[in-house]
């Protein structure tokens, strides 16, 4: 039988070589979850914990995204951890939204795509944002449009437009996710945007892309050919 000191003395060393290979540079996603969960919680063997929260969510993003009440359903994740989780997702959060307040998207667009991922990775229900830009395609603002239900959220053309000429905005970017993973755009997502983009551009207003979040994938309706020719 392991003797709790030898237990304490195998968990550290372990533990140690965890961070010694996230230093490197070298650590899976599943072994950084499980990295966090060490300093939220300190005395457990949180090895299996982090295998299975990886397995459920899918993705690190999607862990951290994951509402309060999803994420204190799982045995041996409380309030506490929980919440270690939530402020880890909102400073990443923060800290992706400030790259797009300082510079075009397009100068690091996998930026821009991590910040869509923190922001609706994991939600159970479809949120649709708006990104609105400036004329260099700098964040102005991003506003939470509507929240909807598993598979739909309403999308209001003429409150964007209005809102898009009270902030001065110059472009455009739709975001919304699909609680399901792999799930690309709707016929209805489509028709959307294409509604959307022809309002704008009446206004010379550009509609730059309409990313959609879905698991771990974020589809481009640009980089797929779904929008019309757009304002050059």
């Amino acid at each position: 039988m392991i003797k709790a000191k030898d237990l304490q003395s195998l968990q550290s060393g372990h533990r140690a070589r965890l961070r010694k290979k996230f230093l490197d540079g070298q650590t899976p996603e599943y072994e950084m979850l499980e990295l966090l969960l060490t300093y939220a919680i300190p005395r457990r063997d949180v090895r299996a914990l982090s295998r299975q929260l990886y397995k459920k969510y899918g993705s690190i993003h999607s862990v951290l995204a994951a509402p309060m009440e999803s994420l204190t359903a799982n045995e041996g994740i409380k309030e506490n951890t929980a919440t270690f989780f939530k402020l880890i997702h909102k400073i990443t959060e923060l800290e992706y939204k400030a790259v797009l307040d300082s510079a075009p998207i397009f100068h690091n667009y996998e930026k821009l795509e991590n910040y869509c991922k923190i922001l609706l990775g994991g939600k159970n229900v479809e949120e649709f944002h708006v990104l609105y830009l400036d004329g260099e395609y700098k964040l102005i603002e991003d506003e939470l449009h509507s929240t909807g239900t598993v598979d739909w959220a309403a999308v209001y053309v003429r409150e964007i437009v209005k809102r898009a000429l009270d902030l001065d905005a110059r472009n455009i970017v739709m975001l919304h996710n699909h609680p399901t993973p792999g799930v690309s755009f709707s016929s209805e997502d489509i028709l959307i945007t294409q509604e959307l983009q022809s309002a704008l551009q009446k206004l010379k207003i550009k509609l730059y892309d309409h990313l959609l979040v879905s698991g771990d994938i974020i589809y481009s309706a640009k980089n797929m050919h779904l929008l019309f020719d757009n304002l050059k």
